[in-house]
């Protein structure tokens, strides 16, 4: 690899003390270093994300991972993470041995690992993209809200429930995993569909195939009256929707590629993160 791309949380590298650091060993290497260009809200200005690069570096937390395999959809850059943050399940690096392992991108010593990734439309909008998770949660006073979830045109399940959970693989061990759902092995493709709160005796999440196509209809109020919710994406763009508006959810056509380091399992990797916590 000769081309780095750097994408820094400046939240979590405040002064750009560990982002110079990494930028002078790379070029101490004869390697070249691009610092990403972003807007006043923090998003990379994507007419500035260069051609031909190999590989962006992203310092941060996994928040900052997913933002940035968003972001960088569409351009088949992998990405390899930084950890700055806390758990860090997608960040290969520690801030410790940074040196190290850029040493092992130079001669081309790692492996690609690649995540789903899907996509949500409101009402027929252009889609949104989520690594993680799509997620609708009600608005406003605390009351449960009424969804039907339909798979490929058939209503599979009606909830009274605080939200609904779309999530990937990779994001099982988010939100899904706080909400009681399953963690899923990170490769695998399939969407877990779990109700937050649900007034409900059955409170079971749903595993469905990653070629189904879900929509999630909103329902009335109670005594018939207008239900007011919001669905995010990645936790980010939030959508206000109302009583019959739907948002459908499909795989998308390509996948977040992810450098690897480790030959460490998932599960490995897990219980190691997870102590303590």
């Amino acid at each position: 690899m000769e081309r780095f791309y750097i994408i820094t949380n400046e939240m979590k590298d405040p002064d750009f003390q560990v982002t110079h650091r990494i930028c002078d060993y790379i070029r101490s290497c004869n390697r070249e270093c691009i610092l990403a260009q972003k807007d006043t809200k923090g998003y990379i200005l994507p007419e500035s994300i260069p051609s031909d690069i190999d590989c962006a570096l992203v310092l941060g937390g996994d928040g900052t991972l997913i933002q940035a395999a968003r972001e960088l959809r569409g351009t088949g850059i992998p990405i390899l993470g930084i950890n700055m943050g806390t758990l860090g399940y997608l960040a290969e690096v520690e801030v410790n041995n940074i040196e190290e392992n850029l040493s092992r991108l130079f001669t081309n010593n790692y492996y690609m690992e690649f995540r789903m990734m899907m996509q949500g439309s409101v009402n027929g909008a252009p889609p949104k993209s989520a690594v993680n998770d799509i997620v609708i949660t009600r608005e406003g006073s605390l009351r449960i809200v009424h969804f039907d979830i339909y798979v490929d045109g058939e209503l599979l399940n009606s909830y009274k429930a605080d939200g609904v959970i779309i999530s990937t693989p990779t994001g099982s061990t988010g939100y899904n995993l706080s909400a009681g759902g399953p963690i899923v092995e990170p490769t695998a493709q399939m969407f877990v569909i779990t109700p937050i709160c649900p007034h409900s005796l059955n409170t079971s999440s749903i595993v469905l195939s990653a070629e189904d196509r879900i929509e999630i209809e909103i329902g009335k109020a109670r005594y018939g009256g207008t239900e007011q919710t919001s669905v995010s994406f990645d936790g980010k763009e939030g959508i206000s929707l109302t009583t019959g508006d739907r948002i459908r959810i499909e795989r998308m056509g390509e996948s977040a590629g992810f450098i690897k380091l480790s030959n460490e399992s998932f599960l490995k990797t897990m219980r190691r993160k997870m102590k303590g916590n």
